[in-house]
């Protein structure tokens, strides 16, 4: 079903809605929440509430794209269940691996900072994603927002790992000179 009608079927508050929305980013949701994690359990849990915060948030909100819109609330949802089971630790997900890559490019200093602070970083980290290729744009989403694995990413993109892992090496290396360039790295 097209997403319009899926958007449609919130709109009128039908719950075919959310049984077309299982049927077609069920699989997709489920791998994001997966991926941060590490628990099929909690993967299911956070995509149903991700079915309920989408019945409550269409209407009013009407995503452009549904699978952007569902994604992103599943991909928050999830870090939320992480940052609850893991407050000591990290643990072993796809996730914790991934942020342990980026300690070295964003300042901690950020993570207690207030909201007008995170927005400028945000807002920085985006010029910065523009600036590179489609390609390194893409592998740096698929790593650091799907939190997919470099095995994952490698067979998606048809490469090697070895290559996928040194073109995050590199991203990551301009991303803290794109950060120290605009005052965020002290």
């Amino acid at each position: 079903m097209e997403d319009f009608k899926i958007i449609e079927l919130f709109f009128l508050r039908s719950e075919n809605a959310i049984s077309e929305t299982e049927r077609k980013y069920g699989r997709y949701l489920s791998k994001i929440a997966y991926n941060i994690l590490f628990d099929f359990e909690d993967s299911k849990e956070c995509v149903n509430d991700t079915y309920m915060k989408a019945w409550n948030s269409i209407p009013p909100q009407k995503p452009n794209v549904l699978s952007t819109f569902l994604g992103k609330i599943t991909r928050r949802l999830a870090i939320d269940v992480f940052r609850k089971k893991h407050a000591e630790k990290r643990g072993n997900s796809e996730y914790a691996l991934s942020l342990s890559e980026l300690d070295e490019c964003i300042p901690d200093r950020f993570s207690a900072e207030a909201e007008f602070e995170r927005k400028e970083l945000y807002e920085s980290i985006n010029r910065f994603l523009a600036s590179l290729s489609k390609e390194n744009r893409d592998i740096f989403l698929c790593r650091y927002f799907y939190s997919d694995s470099i095995k994952e990413i490698a067979s998606f993109f048809g490469t090697s790992e070895s290559k996928i892992k040194s073109s995050l090496f590199r991203s990551r290396k301009l991303l803290k000179e794109h950060l120290e360039k605009e005052g965020f790295y002290l």
